[in-house]
């Protein structure tokens, strides 16, 4: 009996053991179908080997594969589905199964082509493990094949998934189980020799496991708490071509056709008698995200990955309203491959896709047909817009690809980007800003050439209006409002989508549009609205062209006064006062000084706080301590010009990115000019003339002293001395003075009255 369950125990080890393979590999599938498909091949494989353990050894690969046939086709079937099994869909499944499981969206649906590998591993694995340890007895032989496949599925599962620690121990467990059954105490009629030899040899290998295990231990600990090796990232994912990777181009042409059909959208839950206004709203869906410019496009510049019927879910902000949509979408002329969706979807039935989960565009394998239909389950996010107005814009590596700007940008769009920073120090200013001013100068046109290079860019922006300029489709809107966004730090997209009925219908080529999206911290992804709100917009010359003075009026060109115009001498323009109080006049003078007095008090406050604060920073602590103070007033002097440092730039970075700001101005409107102008200096514009090339003129106080400062007091903090602190304190002091001696006497006013600086860096 203790000779039969000894028997038992290595077979039913080795079945636990391929099936925890199938369990850390099932971890990053939708749903526990992979893990039941690989018990059963486990079982099965294990069991045919027990069984034909009598029959002469060539005949259990044959009969083992014929098995492994039958066993592959009900896995194939039970993953295909609804879809049902074809003879293509195997034969493509046997093809592409390793790269497809590997470009495999996490989660992982599961599908013929992502578990057939699994399933025919683990069969193949119990096979060579039971002739081994069974039909060999060589137990510790048959135990590698299932450690082989446990170790690659953890590879595959990679950083996607939580480290399988208990499954881990598991699996050694019943490893150690099979070995000591194996190892049991000998038989009664052994002869003492063999016992000897026996224990010498569990003796040497126990030595041998101690010197493996203090060799490699210190390696193995330090890989404890490393991330895994992704191998998705030596898989090529799939490609797209240049008319899905930059759909922003086919606006201007679906602009040309406005009646060509190109879907059909049904919402799920349509109101059962929506109001007459219903009809008007729309859905927008969305096609695309475009999320990278290099100067010529805008691409999505999206790492796809093969997806299931599920979908990651999008991160949720804080205090956002989530609701789940579900639309249904019928193909009827759009081309290409993307699939357009209420943003984010999270479930997809009825079509084929892959999916980029950062900027959550859906592409199909196959391009698109005709009569294609699909459904897909969306979460709609609503985020608290008050808490916009007082939104950072982030920065750092998670956003270097929503602030890059090709190389070349031209001239004029720079200055026009630092024109409407300034003044504008909070983010969500800055892209109202952005958003008025081309709402409010710019037209929309339907039959716009297409183009968002910078070239196009520029013509849209300063163009003649009689050459084609200042006019444009929702392609150069969105472009160029993504690219003012990003030149004043704003972390800025393009997406492409439609306008659909809410209450459903056809979407044509005339329902195209594209908007821009800017990120705030704590709010995710924001759209705004550049288009122009009326047919009335206001010619770009209004605010670029300074009006030319009129001269004040002669002596003689004064008209003298008539009769029937009396002057009034100077004593009558007194108001007597009342005997029964102090006059009308004086009271309202008396009240308006009281605000005045009151406002001036608050301002002196604040000026005076702001100077002890300044005083604090930079003479108060340790060097090290001052110089951060010093680093401080600088970050906070550019944020006060509308030029916020990004959190990812080095010291060094920062000194040149605060060295492009401008030198003294005089404005007229938006025109900025060198002060004082002269009529000899080519930079003077004309009359009528737009121009807003950068001026030359003295420039602003070095940062060398601050920067050397900086990198010490990071990099060698025991460096740092007195000498150093005191040179970048009073090399930032004359920056933030340069820089406010900049600006008009109001202005001047408010950078040393406003708070924000009192409460930007309290941390």
């Amino acid at each position: 009996m203790v000779r039969h369950v000894r028997a038992a125990v290595v077979p039913l080890a080795l079945v636990g053991m391929l099936t925890l393979a199938g369990a850390v590999l099932g971890r990053i599938f939708a749903d526990d179908l992979l893990f039941r498909l690989a018990a059963g091949a486990a079982a099965g494989s294990v069991g045919v080997g027990v069984a034909a353990r009598r029959l002469p050894s060539w005949t259990v690969a044959p009969l083992s594969a014929t098995l492994l046939g039958g066993y592959l086709a009900l896995a194939l079937h039970l993953a295909a589905g609804e879809s049902g099994l074809t003879v293509e869909v195997a034969r493509d499944a046997l093809t592409n199964g390793i790269p497809r499981l590997l470009t495999a969206m996490i989660p992982v649906e599961a599908a013929p082509d992502t578990v057939v590998i699994a399933v025919a591993a683990i069969w193949i694995a119990g096979l060579a493990a039971t002739e081994a340890a069974v039909r060999g007895g060589r137990v510790l032989l048959g135990c590698l094949p299932p450690a082989a496949v446990y170790g690659g599925a953890v590879y595959v599962v990679g950083p996607n998934a939580p480290a399988a620690t208990w499954l881990t121990f598991a699996f050694a467990g019943l490893a150690g189980a099979a070995l000591a059954v194996a190892s049991g105490a000998p038989g009664a009629g052994t002869h003492t020799a063999v016992r000897v030899r026996a224990l010498g040899g569990a003796a040497a290998s126990l030595l041998i496991l101690a010197a493996v295990i203090a060799a490699a231990g210190p390696w193995v600990s330090d890989r404890v708490t490393a991330t895994p090796v992704d191998p998705r990232r030596y898989v090529q994912p799939p490609r797209v071509d240049s008319l899905d990777e930059s759909p922003l181009n086919r606006i201007s042409g679906w602009a040309l056709d406005p009646s060509q059909p190109l879907l059909e959208f049904q919402p799920g839950a349509a109101p059962a008698a929506p109001a007459p206004e219903a009809a008007v709203r729309a859905v927008r869906l969305r096609l695309a995200v475009l999320s990278d410019y290099d100067g010529v496009t805008w691409k999505v510049g999206g790492l796809y990955r093969n997806a299931g019927r599920v979908l990651p879910s999008p991160e949720t902000p804080a205090g956002a309203e989530v609701t789940e949509t579900q639309q249904r979408i019928t193909i009827t002329g759009l081309t290409g491959r993307l699939l357009p969706a209420v943003p984010t979807p999270t479930r997809i039935t009825g079509a084929r896709v892959a999916y980029d989960a950062v900027s959550g565009t859906l592409i199909c394998p196959e391009p698109l047909s005709e009569g294609l239909r699909y459904t897909a389950v969306s979460q709609v996010q609503k985020p608290d817009l008050n808490r916009l107005p007082v939104a950072e814009a982030p920065s750092g590596d998670a956003m270097v690809r929503y602030l890059t700007v090709g190389p070349g940008a031209p001239p004029q769009v720079q200055k026009l980007a630092d024109h409407l920073a300034e003044g504008n120090g909070a983010a969500y200013d800055r892209a109202v800003a952005i958003e008025r001013f081309l709402a409010e100068h710019y037209r929309h046109v339907a039959d716009s050439p297409s183009g968002h290079a910078y070239p196009n860019i520029g013509h849209f922006l300063f163009g003649r209006r009689d050459l084609g300029g200042q006019r444009g489709t929702s392609e150069q809107f969105a472009a160029a409002f993504a690219v003012l966004a990003r030149l004043t730090s704003l972390p800025s997209r393009v997406v492409v989508g439609f306008a659909a009925p809410a209450a459903g219908g056809p979407v044509t080529a005339g329902d195209a549009l594209a908007w821009p999206e800017v990120y705030f911290d704590g709010l995710g992804w924001i759209a705004f609205d550049p288009m122009p709100k009326s047919d009335e917009v206001r010619p770009v010359e209004e605010d670029f062209t300074p009006p030319t003075p009129s001269p004040p009026p002669s002596p003689s060109d004064t008209p003298p006064p008539t009769g029937s115009e009396p002057v009034a001498p100077p004593s009558a323009l007194a108001v007597p006062p009342s005997q029964g109080g102090p006059p009308t006049v004086l009271i309202a003078s008396g009240t308006s000084g009281g605000l005045v007095l009151l406002l001036a008090g608050a301002a002196f406050t604040v000026a005076g706080l702001r100077g002890s604060q300044r005083r604090r920073r930079l003479t108060t602590g340790d060097p090290g301590q001052r110089i951060a103070g010093a680093w401080l007033e600088f970050t906070d002097a550019l944020r006060l010009a509308g030029r916020p440092v990004p959190a990812h730039l080095s010291a060094t970075e920062a000194a040149g990115h605060a060295a492009v700001l401008p030198r003294p101005v005089q404005r007229t409107g938006l025109l900025r000019r060198a002060v004082p102008p002269s009529p000899d200096d080519p930079a003077v514009p004309s009359p009528g003339a737009v121009s807003l090339a950068p001026a030359e003129g003295d420039p602003l106080p070095g940062l060398d002293a601050l920067v050397e400062a900086i990198n010490t007091a990071g990099f060698a903090p025991e460096a740092a001395d007195a000498g150093q602190a005191d040179r970048a304190g009073a090399q930032v002091v004359a920056f933030a003075d340069a820089l406010r001696g900049r600006r008009s006497w109001w202005r001047r006013i408010w950078w040393s009255a406003r708070p924000g600086p009192l409460r930007w860096n309290r941390s």
